[in-house]
């Protein structure tokens, strides 16, 4: 993401996982790690998307230590595609690999990421260890079938998504009563628009003064 982000290759559960650490400037105040998951691999997703790497960037901004990891047989990562479940073990593997006991954590994904991120969430929760909060943008609601979450979760998705349909965010949001924040005329990539995408995220999260 800049010239001080931290790569490595760490073991993981069918080989090395690649990995991208990012951290606050010093002096600045932790909250805690975050982790950010990827885009679908077999259309080209990886750690280094740019909605990643913006949501990597508004995080570290806010105070949080920043993860992203490339899923297996993504990158240098060993493996291949596991239709969502090594995906998940992936990132539940990193997570537990960086982050420090009674350290806050923070989830986000893009895309299938959402998918990803949003099923760790569960797991996590599940075994009495939940999540900080949960970000999720143009999350694979339509493709995946993304688990209901947590009512403080923050859900961004483009008006004009040609990949997920703004209206399969909704009807997957509806029955659980969450709120999802429209970007009018922006498509799934953010293209453009990712400054603004990065401003609604540092909003939402603002520590209250």
């Amino acid at each position: 993401m800049n010239a001080h982000t931290v790569r490595q290759r760490i073991p993981g559960p069918c080989g090395v996982l690649e990995t991208a650490l990012d951290v606050p400037e010093p002096g600045t105040a932790l909250r805690g790690l975050a982790l950010v998951c990827h885009p679908h691999p077999l259309h080209g997703g990886t750690m280094d998307n740019k909605v990643v790497q913006t949501l990597a960037r508004a995080f570290v901004q806010l105070g949080w230590r920043c993860l992203r990891l490339n899923y297996r047989g993504v990158g240098e990562s060993e493996g291949g595609w596991d239709e969502g479940r090594g995906e998940t073990e992936d990132a539940l593997h990193a997570l537990r690999a960086y982050s420090t006991p009674g350290e806050a954590l923070l989830l986000a994904g893009f895309s299938f990421g959402g998918f990803v991120a949003a099923n760790l969430a569960q797991r996590l929760a599940q075994s009495g260890s939940p999540v900080a909060r949960l970000v999720l943008v143009g999350p694979a609601t339509q493709h995946f079938p993304v688990p209901v979450v947590a009512p403080d979760t923050i859900v961004v998705h483009g008006e004009a998504d040609d990949v997920v349909p703004l209206q399969a965010t909704l009807d997957w949001a509806r029955p659980q009563h969450l709120p999802v924040v429209v970007i009018p005329g922006v498509g799934h990539f953010f293209h453009g628009q990712l400054p603004l995408l990065k401003s609604v995220v540092l909003r939402a999260l603002q520590p209250s003064s």
